[in-house]
C-alpha cells in the first residue's frame, strides 16, 4: 500500500518570518521533462511563426497577429490554465508560466497573447457557470473566439471601483443595457469578446462577458504608443450594449472579486514576461558588445561594459529565482486542493497575492534597467530604430504600469501582508516583538562557523530582521492609518521585495551546490555573492527611510544603531566578480543561467 505525499503548504508572506530549506524551494532546474517540451516548443513557435514577421506584427497587420493568436491555439498553447472538460489542458502553474516567459521574445505578442489566456480567459475559468465554461472556453482554448479585459476607464485607472459604466436590467428582464467607456484595452481593435465591469443602477460593481457582436458594442481607433505598436489597444465603447442576463459573470455586485483576483495572476504573469523579455535582450547586447570595436579591442573587454553585462544577468537570475519559487508555491498549495477547482486556484492566487506583487514590481523595473542598459551598450546605434534594443527600450516600459502601478504594488504588498497578521494568518507581529527585543539586548560577539555562503545566509537573516524592525516602529507609530503613509508603505515593500529577492537567489544556489556541487555552480555562487553584496544596501537605505520618518530622538537613534548591527557586513570585491561573470557572459554569447 503506497501514499500520496503532498508538499507542506508555505504561508504567503512567510518568507519575512521564517527560514526555508533551499530542498524545499521551487527552482527552474526543477523542471521535469515534459515542462522542457512546453518550453522548446512555445521557443520554436516564436522563432518559426512569429520572429519572422516582426514587422508586419509591429505594422499592425492585425490579421497577421489574430493568424498567429490562432495558430498558438492549434498547438495547444492558449489552453495551459483551461480545465480539461472545456477544451484545455488544465495543467499545472509553473508550465502555464513556462508559456508566458517564452512568448515574451516579441513585446507586442506578448501582449496580444496574454491579454486572450490571463485576463480575458482567467475570469470565466474562475468564476463563469457551468454553461458560460461549456460555451466560452473551447473557443478560447482554439481562439474561435478572441478575449480582452475592459476594465479601465478614463477617470478610473489605479482606483479601478470608481468605474462609471453602468448596467441596468431591461424592461423585460431578459438583459442588461450598459453604457459606458473603457479605454486601453488590448486586443480591443479585434477581439470577439470582453470581460466588462459596470456598476449594475450605479452601484453594485459587476462583471459581464460582452460580445463584440451585441447591438451597442464597438471599439475606438488604435492608440497611438511610445511602445508594444504591434499590439491593439483601443476603447470600448457600450451605447445601450444589450447584454443577456445569463451573461453576467459571478455575482453582482461583487465584481470586484473577479478584478483583483485575476490581477494576482496578470502580476505574476507579467513578473514571468519580464525575466523572458530579459533574457531574449541578454544575446544581442553580448553580441553587439564583442563585435563593436573600440581602440582597437572589443568593448566587452572594458571594465564598464563588463560592470554591466555582469549586473544585467545577476539581476535577471534574482529574479527569475524569485518567480520560479513562487510558482513552485502556487502549484504545491494547488496539489493540497483539489486541482481541477477554480475555487482552489483561486484561493491559492489569494495567498500568494504578496508575492505576486512583489515579482511585478521587481521583474519590471528589472526588466527596464536591462533594456536601458543594453541600449547604453550599442551606444548611439542603440537609439537607432535600425537595431532592436530601440523596441526593447520603447515595449519594456509600459510594464511597470500594467496590471496594477507599481506605486500601487508597492502599497498592496505590505498592506496585505499586514491584514494578514491582523487575522492572524501570519505570527508578523509576535516576529517583530522578538526582534525588538533583540534590538534592546546586547548585541553577540560570537562568530559563526564559515562554510559556503555562510556569509550570505547571515546577512540574508539580518535584512529580515531589519524590515520587520523598520514595519514595527511604523505599526506602532501609525497603526490602523498606515495605509495613508504611502512613502513608509513603499519604502517597507522595497526592503521586503529585496529580501525575497536575495533569499530566493541564495537558496536556489545553494540546491544547486547540494545536487552538482560547488564546482560545477561557480558562476551562480558568483551572482549569488554579488547580488546580496549589493542588496545588503539598498535594504538599509529603504529600512532608515522608515525610522527616520516615523521615529525621532532617542527612540531613532537606538533604532538606527540597531540597523546599523542588521546591515553590517565586510563587502567584497565586486570588481573581480563581475569581470568573471562578464567574461562567461560573452563567452556563452547568452543568458548563462
Amino acid at each position: 500500500m503506497s501514499s500520496v505525499v503532498t508538499p507542506k503548504i508555505v504561508k504567503g508572506g512567510s518568507f519575512l518570518i521564517q527560514e526555508t530549506n533551499p530542498k524545499d524551494m521551487f527552482t527552474r532546474e526543477d523542471l521535469t521533462e515534459d515542462q522542457h517540451q512546453i518550453a522548446d516548443l512555445t521557443r520554436k513557435f516564436m522563432e518559426n511563426e512569429v520572429l519572422p514577421r516582426v514587422e508586419e506584427i509591429e505594422n499592425q497587420k492585425w490579421d497577421v497577429t489574430v493568424g498567429l493568436i490562432k495558430k498558438a491555439g492549434e498547438l495547444g498553447l492558449l489552453s495551459f490554465d483551461i480545465p480539461e472538460e472545456y477544451g484545455g489542458l488544465g495543467l499545472d502553474k509553473t508550465s502555464s508560466m513556462l508559456v508566458t516567459e517564452t512568448i515574451s521574445m516579441q513585446g507586442s505578442f506578448t501582449v496580444s497573447f496574454g491579454a486572450h489566456t490571463s485576463i480575458g480567459s482567467l475570469p470565466i475559468v474562475f468564476f463563469g457557470t457551468p454553461q458560460q465554461k461549456e460555451y466560452y472556453l473551447p473557443k478560447i482554448a482554439t481562439a474561435e473566439l478572441i478575449s480582452a479585459y475592459a476594465l479601465t476607464e478614463p477617470n478610473s485607472g489605479s482606483d479601478a471601483l470608481a468605474a462609471k459604466t453602468k448596467a441596468v436590467l431591461s424592461p423585460d428582464g431578459k438583459h442588461y443595457i450598459l453604457n459606458g467607456t473603457k479605454m486601453w484595452i488590448s486586443n480591443g481593435g479585434f477581439a470577439d469578446m470582453f470581460i466588462v465591469f459596470a456598476k449594475v443602477d450605479g452601484d453594485k460593481f459587476t462583471a459581464f462577458i460582452v460580445e463584440r457582436s451585441f447591438p451597442g458594442v464597438s471599439s475606438g481607433h488604435d492608440e497611438k504608443k511610445m511602445g508594444l505598436k504591434g499590439s491593439s489597444t483601443t476603447t470600448v465603447i457600450l451605447e445601450d450594449a444589450m447584454v443577456p442576463v445569463e451573461n453576467v459573470l459571478g455575482e453582482i455586485g461583487k465584481g470586484h472579486k473577479i478584478a483583483f483576483n485575476v490581477l494576482n495572476m496578470g502580476r505574476f504573469k507579467l513578473g514571468a514576461g519580464s525575466v523572458g523579455g530579459a533574457k531574449n535582450i541578454i544575446p544581442f547586447a553580448v553580441k553587439y558588445a564583442h563585435e563593436r570595436k573600440q581602440f582597437n579591442k572589443s568593448i566587452s573587454d572594458f571594465g564598464l561594459i563588463k560592470h554591466k553585462i555582469a549586473e544585467i544577468v545577476t539581476r535577471v537570475y534574482a529574479s527569475e529565482s524569485m518567480t520560479y519559487r513562487t510558482s513552485g508555491l502556487l502549484d504545491d498549495y494547488i496539489n493540497n486542493m483539489d486541482k481541477n477547482n477554480p475555487e482552489d486556484v483561486m484561493k491559492s492566487l489569494e495567498e500568494y497575492a504578496v508575492e505576486c506583487s512583489m515579482i511585478k514590481v521587481y521583474a519590471s523595473e528589472m526588466l527596464d534597467y536591462v533594456a536601458d542598459e543594453a541600449l547604453q551598450i550599442f551606444g548611439g546605434y542603440g537609439y537607432s530604430q535600425e537595431y532592436p534594443v530601440e523596441r526593447f527600450y520603447r515595449d519594456a516600459r509600459i510594464n511597470r504600469i500594467f496590471e496594477g502601478t507599481n506605486e500601487i504594488n508597492r502599497m498592496l504588498a505590505p498592506g496585505m501582508l499586514l491584514k494578514k497578521a491582523m487575522r492572524g494568518e501570519l505570527p508578523l507581529m509576535q516576529a517583530g516583538m522578538k526582534i525588538m527585543e533583540e534590538v534592546m539586548s546586547l548585541p553577540s560577539y560570537e562568530e559563526d562557523e564559515e562554510t559556503l555562503l555562510s556569509v550570505e545566509k547571515k546577512l540574508v537573516a539580518n535584512c529580515k530582521k531589519a524590515t520587520l524592525l523598520a514595519a514595527g516602529v511604523a505599526i506602532q507609530k501609525y497603526m490602523g492609518k498606515i495605509n495613508d503613509e504611502q512613502e513608509i508603505l513603499a519604502s517597507i515593500c522595497d526592503a521586503m521585495m529585496e529580501v525575497y529577492a536575495m533569499e530566493s537567489t541564495l537558496l536556489r544556489t545553494l540546491k544547486m551546490i547540494g545536487v552538482k556541487g560547488e564546482d560545477q555552480v561557480l558562476n551562480q555562487i558568483d551572482a549569488t555573492r554579488l547580488f546580496i553584496n549589493d542588496a545588503v544596501a539598498r535594504v538599509d537605505i529603504a529600512c532608515k527611510n522608515v525610522l527616520a520618518t516615523a521615529s525621532d530622538g532617542d527612540n531613532l537613534r537606538m533604532q538606527l544603531s540597531a540597523l546599523k548591527r542588521f546591515t553590517k557586513m565586510m563587502p567584497i570585491n565586486t570588481v573581480e566578480i563581475r569581470r568573471r561573470l562578464s567574461d562567461k557572459v560573452v563567452e556563452a554569447g547568452k543568458y548563462i543561467f
